[in-house]
């Protein structure tokens, strides 16, 4: 890899830290919460957050060192504006080395001396276009496309993600890093008693994740109300996450399903809560349509628990040998796997034991050091190709 010189012995990296004002993170947010608490520590590193609202001070606590560039502006048009117009003249004002987007997009413009980095995380709007908000879709089908073409370096979480990044934008693979998601150092579960406060009082099996159409959810309660009543009784569902967009009505479902005896609603939890629901679990469900990564997996492999999830796109890739896998569009697949996973304890022994190890692939110090890597490789591509020019 090339060595980047520079003036200040520090690479000065510029982040769109928009996700950072917003409460709760969703993946993407703490995505970039968690490189950016690593980045920040790195002495390689100058971290320079943007944002055109406020960065919480939830988040901003844990990022000492870093140096924030905010405004507080409330429209959704001012936003854009901000992102399209100030923030590249502040980047180039502030003489970042690289400007880097783990949210899909760059700017339009940014400065010709100022390598660009964009982190992709899954292709919805290409694969599932009807799982997204309509605005959203349309921005994901025009910026992303823009952002891979201009970017001088592309990261995908997962080889799933990069191959899907190579065919729908033919892009070359020497401008493609896989950089994995890592683990999340919750705090540490509290006493099991604590889940009393959720209703819950007999052994679970979890689903964590934002409600929205591709989770799937409809279907892991389809095929959860063909079980036996016994197996129901042997593990109620606990379903933990906010309301997204697009979903039906769950509470109406379950109602429906004649499941409210076996399934949990919690909503939103905090993440002292979540550690203490993963750490009682009996195993993950995640049957997902599509997922470019599944933080979920990772996190609850790292308290050594089984998963069970869908056999498709970046999910057998993360949960490897801690995973039984099926097909998320058959319910009788998810049913037949449910019952498998709830009736054997021998099978979920074994998965649960190939967990923690195949957890401890993903580390988020790990991760980071890859991607200072990319962004010094970006850096001197940069340099090179400016050289190149003044020569002419």
């Amino acid at each position: 890899m090339d060595v980047v010189q520079l003036k200040s012995g520090r690479i000065k990296v510029a982040v769109d830290a928009r996700l950072l004002s917003l409460s709760p993170l969703t993946g993407i947010g703490r995505y970039t919460l968690e490189m950016c608490n690593v980045l920040r520590k790195m002495d390689r590193v100058s971290l320079f957050l943007y944002s055109p609202s406020p960065i919480l001070s939830l988040y901003s606590s844990s990022l000492e060192g870093a140096v924030f560039r905010v405004k507080n502006l409330n429209s959704m048009l001012l936003r854009r504006l901000w992102y399209e117009t100030y923030l590249p003249w502040r980047v180039k004002r502030d003489n970042m080395d690289v400007f880097w987007g783990p949210i899909h997009h760059l700017p339009v413009w940014l400065p010709q001396q100022v390598a660009s980095v964009v982190t992709i995380h899954d292709l919805v709007w290409k694969f599932f276009p009807e799982t997204m908000r309509p605005l959203s879709r349309v921005l994901e089908r025009i910026q992303m496309p823009l952002a891979v073409s201009r970017a001088d370096h592309v990261v995908a979480d997962s080889q799933a993600t990069a191959q899907a990044v190579i065919e729908e934008f033919k892009a070359s693979a020497e401008r493609l890093s896989v950089i994995t998601l890592g683990v999340s150092k919750f705090k540490p579960p509290q006493n099991i008693g604590a889940l009393s406060k959720l209703n819950i009082h007999s052994p679970y099996f979890l689903f964590v994740g934002t409600l929205e159409p591709r989770k799937n959810l409809v279907n892991l309660l389809l095929s959860y109300s063909q079980l036996p009543p016994a197996l129901k009784k042997r593990a109620m569902l606990v379903i933990a996450g906010g309301r997204g967009w697009g979903n039906v009505r769950l509470k109406e479902l379950i109602s429906s399903l004649q499941l409210a005896e076996h399934v949990i609603l919690t909503g939103y939890v905090d993440d002292k809560m979540l550690a203490t629901l993963y750490a009682n679990a009996l195993f993950l469900a995640m049957p997902s349509l599509y997922e470019g990564f599944g933080l979920p997996l990772v996190e609850a492999m790292s308290y050594g628990k089984a998963v069970l999830t869908s056999n498709k796109a970046s999910m057998p890739e993360v949960a490897g040998d801690a995973g039984l896998f099926v097909d998320p569009y058959d319910p009788e697949s998810i049913t037949q796997g449910l019952q498998q996973i709830i009736s054997d304890q021998g099978l979920r022994d074994k998965l649960a034991a190939n967990a923690k190890t195949n957890a401890a692939r993903f580390d988020w110090d790990e991760s980071a050091r890859k991607l200072v890597g990319v962004f010094e490789k970006s850096i001197a591509a940069r340099i090179s190709r400016q050289g190149d020019v003044a020569a002419l």
